[in-house]
């Protein structure tokens, strides 16, 4: 069976430069690793759940601390990451301090055969990024996710004096 995950994209616009909000997996396993191991906030659909955006939401809250912007959503559609993992996925224009950003933890063995469970934050950092920055910092199967987003927000955006 195909695991399936949901989330949301977050973005801004600040003096008319688009920034999207990316979060690093906090744990033992990411702790060095930085490009290409940031993703949008996401997380599995349960099966109880009455649907994907519910999903999308919630984890939105989990690994931000805060509800999902009340913005309409932009549906993204689905990619599909290298370990097989369906993520559907939609965007929020919002804009939240990382400085008041907070994540659930997770538990786990660690080290793995000590017996020992330890406590980790799902997330341990929150970033705004540019296009450019974002491209580099994402995980490589979720790029599509930003130029949907692009795409889906380009007639938004306000002419520049040039493009009369």
């Amino acid at each position: 069976m195909t695991r399936t995950s949901a989330g949301i994209l977050m973005y801004r616009r600040l003096e008319g430069t688009l920034e999207v909000l990316l979060v690093h997996p906090g744990g033992p396993f990411f702790a060095r690793k930085n490009l290409g191991n940031w993703s949008i906030p996401k997380g599995e659909v349960d099966p109880v759940d009455p649907g994907y955006q519910h999903t999308a939401r919630r984890e939105f809250e989990e690994e931000v601390g805060h509800p999902v912007p009340p913005a309409p959503l932009i549906e993204l559609g689905s990619i599909r990451q290298k370990g097989g993992k369906v993520v559907y996925a939609w965007a929020v224009e919002g804009d939240i301090d990382p400085a008041t950003m907070t994540s659930n933890f997770i538990e786990f063995e660690w080290p793995p055969f000590s017996g020992k469970i330890k406590r980790f934050p799902e997330v341990d950092r929150w970033v705004y990024y540019g296009p450019e920055d974002a491209r580099a910092h994402i995980k490589e199967a979720q790029m599509p996710l930003l130029d949907r987003l692009e795409a889906a927000i380009a007639d938004d955006r306000p002419a520049s004096p040039n493009s009369r």
